[in-house]
């Protein structure tokens, strides 16, 4: 999948005309590409169409329409982009109260080691979490983690075949899964990976 450019986003006029209609697209693809880990924890798969609109919202909340200032956002959100051989994800906690928001984040610490995908009667794969900064200090967890999930060339022939993608969360203090993952949502996920079909498009490029 190619990293987004300059030439895949809209001027701020352009964007601010279509910005209804894009939403509602990319709303209906994060609900496609969204799993649910219990009441509270949720797995956002991005792709090209999904962080373009991130970046699009960007540009337009902080009125940014200088080049190298456009380009800063790219780099940041392109590195969410998957490449072709792995699944790329926004790992959300989520509480509405803000006093239980602080207390389970503060028991939580480490989660986004233990979330895990499996194919078929595969093995559990475990996601690269945060790479750009750790996001559990000591027993607390930050409420947003980023997830890069490499998949063996044997896990993806599986999935091609028909098998079926589970995924899920195995921390002491919060367990849940999803087996099967629907199956709207695998075939929008497999084509992300190299030789897919395009996965979604939220307005066109400019």
């Amino acid at each position: 999948m190619k990293p987004l450019t300059r030439a895949d986003l809209l001027g701020l006029e352009d964007y601010a005309e279509r910005r209804g209609a894009m939403r509602r697209e990319v709303m209906a693809l994060r609900r496609l590409r969204s799993v649910a880990l219990g009441a509270h924890a949720r797995l956002c798969f991005e792709n090209r169409a999904t962080l373009r609109y991130q970046v699009q919202e960007m540009l337009r909340a902080e009125r940014i329409f200088e080049p190298a200032a456009i380009q800063e956002e790219l780099d940041v959100y392109n590195a969410l982009v998957p490449d072709g051989a792995n699944w790329k994800a926004t790992f959300l906690l989520e509480y509405e109260d803000p006093e239980e928001r602080r207390r389970e984040l503060s028991r939580l610490g480490g989660v986004e080691h233990a979330l895990w995908l499996r194919a078929g009667g595969g093995a559990k794969l475990a996601p690269v979490a945060n790479e750009d900064l750790a996001r559990s200090d000591g027993a607390r967890a930050a409420a947003v983690h980023f997830l890069r999930f490499e998949l063996p060339a044997e896990a993806v022939a599986a999935l091609r075949g028909g098998a079926a993608l589970a995924c899920g969360v195995d921390h002491p203090r919060y367990r849940a899964a999803v087996d099967p993952v629907p199956a709207a949502t695998l075939q929008s996920l497999l084509a992300d990976l190299d030789g897919g079909a395009a996965g979604g498009r939220a307005g066109g490029a400019s």
